[in-house]
């Protein structure tokens, strides 16, 4: 009896496996010697895997592995090293003041990145993430404080709170006005308040006049003489073009009338004092500070 031999395609040369299908025939062409050897490899590789590493589900959880890895582990690993690499900065930053902090390139490059991340986490839901604020929450960038932008005042603010349950909170409460001056006294004093970054060039109508004398006699205590805000007391700069609550006439008459009064929480306590001097450099170094 005569072995058949196998059938070649006769396209491509190659010999068929006497498989067909629909007329299609299946060559019979082996893998590539590189790729059995890798599929030999991967299977090593994977069972040294089950073996080293946590891998298949059991009822009491899964197996260990021989390494007794876990991600935990391998977190704390990296948070230690993190530590680690902190500690060196924080020891000499404890013991720093801000104004030392400030000078120190390294320590202020430290409380800038420590800073930054803190801000992130407990400011930016009122003051933004770039700082930046909104409508009754203060813009850090710039240079307009209410109780000063110096690192002592920054640092004193973020500790106390404006308005806050600290018994050393900042902030005093405005009067409303709406109880003390009629309908067309606010109208003046809000018409002079308008005009106050204007200098000479305001309007110098009756109403103006009127407004003045008012605002002369109710709110240069905390507001100046020519309304340039006064830090011990708290009270917002009138004559620029920087406003919590809207800066048209209409918008002050209300603040006159029944004023908003922001609150800022403590964060003594609630923060290390570390974490307070980090924050304290980075709002500083917004480019606003004084």
């Amino acid at each position: 009896m005569v072995d058949k031999l196998p059938e070649k395609d006769e396209l491509s040369g190659a010999e068929t496996t006497g498989h067909e299908w629909d007329g299609i025939k299946e060559l019979n062409i082996p893998a590539p010697r590189w790729w059995l050897w890798v599929f030999l490899l991967c299977i090593v590789w994977a069972v040294g895997y089950w073996i080293l590493y946590p891998t298949w589900p059991t009822l009491s959880g899964n197996t260990k592995g021989m390494l007794g890895w876990t991600q935990h582990k391998e977190l704390a690993q990296q948070q230690d090293l993190i530590t680690a690499g902190q500690q060196k900065y924080l020891d000499r930053f404890h013991k720093a003041s801000l104004e030392n902090i400030n000078k120190d390139p390294e320590l202020y490059e430290f409380a800038r990145a420590g800073g930054a991340a803190a801000f992130k986490e407990h400011c930016a839901a009122c003051h933004g993430t770039g700082a930046a604020g909104g409508h009754g929450y203060p813009n850090l960038n710039d240079d307009d404080w209410l109780h000063g932008g110096t690192l002592d005042d920054i640092y004193k603010t973020i500790r106390v709170g404006v308005r806050s349950t600290h018994q050393d909170t900042r902030g005093v409460q405005m009067p409303a006005f709406g109880g003390v001056l009629k309908r067309d006294e606010i109208e003046d004093v809000a018409e002079y308040v308008v005009h106050l970054n204007e200098g000479e060039k305001a309007e110098l109508t009756p109403a103006y006049q009127h407004g003045k004398t008012i605002f002369a006699t109710n709110c240069t205590s905390c507001h100046g003489d020519h309304g340039e805000g006064n830090h011990a007391m708290g009270g917002p700069r009138l004559n620029d073009a920087i406003w919590l609550y809207g800066s048209d006439k209409a918008h002050i008459m209300a603040q006159i009338t029944n004023p908003h009064l922001g609150v800022m929480p403590t964060w003594e306590n609630r923060l290390s004092d570390d974490t307070i001097k980090e924050l304290t450099i980075y709002v500083h170094s917004l480019g606003g500070g004084e």
